[in-house]
């Protein structure tokens, strides 16, 4: 009985299997207000799943550039003019399916930033033998990523050391890792930073921190002469874009 059932089975396997077709699909993701999340930044982490079975059919990381800067946030970008160049970042997959498949389609970016990743995702429909290429699926990432650089995490300073002020360091990139810097592309002046600090678990201030002559780089000051623990919350806001990002650390002045 049961060979005869797979004898009977075998065959369709075979026939649907036949059937299917190979499936070009390009996914790329895009920081927002800025440009490719590519190879330079860690890529972007993509998985597509069949809507219907959650069967993963394709996972990897973008790879390339992150684009041309003057064609992407210089150009006049119109219907119908590509902003991408054959080294642009792109994750790319060749999928087999024998009929038109329903598919989630998620990524996580910057991947290796773990602090500053976020999760985009969408669906579209893929049809047997009908390429998604060119520009391909474009998923967008907002905020920026922040580091805390100083003070360091968990770090004992020494109150006499200080006199009286503390100054305090922080990274800031787009999530494409493009730099931002007083009246540059991503300018500076347009985004807000402050560090909120706390002592003991109470917020003592709120302070502004100002881009320096490095790219990236913003930097403050904490008039203190309090031993104690503290916490340093830093966000960086950009009213125009809905651009946000966020880091925090723990130190000890003692």
């Amino acid at each position: 009985m049961l060979k005869k059932l797979a004898l009977t089975i075998l065959p369709l396997i075979c026939f649907i299997y036949s059937q299917a077709q190979n499936t070009r699909l390009i996914v790329r993701a895009q920081a927002k207000d800025a440009k490719f999340i590519g190879t330079g930044i860690g890529g972007a982490y993509v998985t597509v799943r069949n809507n219907l079975t959650g069967e993963i059919l394709a996972k990897g990381l973008t790879a390339g550039t992150s684009g041309n800067t003057d064609l992407m946030m210089k150009g006049q970008v119109r219907r119908g003019l590509p902003v991408i160049d054959t080294a642009t970042a792109r994750f790319e997959a060749s999928i087999a399916i024998s009929e038109p498949t329903f598919v989630d389609i998620e990524a996580v970016a910057p991947f290796t930033r773990r602090n500053a990743a976020v999760k985009s995702t969408t669906q579209v429909w893929l049809i047997p033998g009908k390429d998604i290429l060119g520009e391909g699926v474009l998923l967008e990432f907002p905020g920026f990523i922040l580091d805390v650089l100083s003070p360091t995490t968990h770090e004992f300073i020494k109150l006499e050391e200080l006199k009286g002020n503390l100054r305090f360091k922080v990274s800031l990139t787009m999530m494409c890792g493009c730099t931002i810097t007083k009246g540059g592309v991503w300018d500076a002046n347009g985004i807000e930073v402050k560090a909120i600090v706390k002592k003991e678990g109470v917020r003592i201030n709120e302070l502004p921190l100002h881009i320096t002559a490095a790219a990236n780089i913003f930097e403050g000051t904490l008039k203190t002469e309090a031993k104690g623990n503290y916490e340093l919350v830093v966000y960086a806001y950009d009213a125009k874009t809905g651009n946000t990002g966020v880091d925090k650390i723990n130190f000890v002045i003692q």
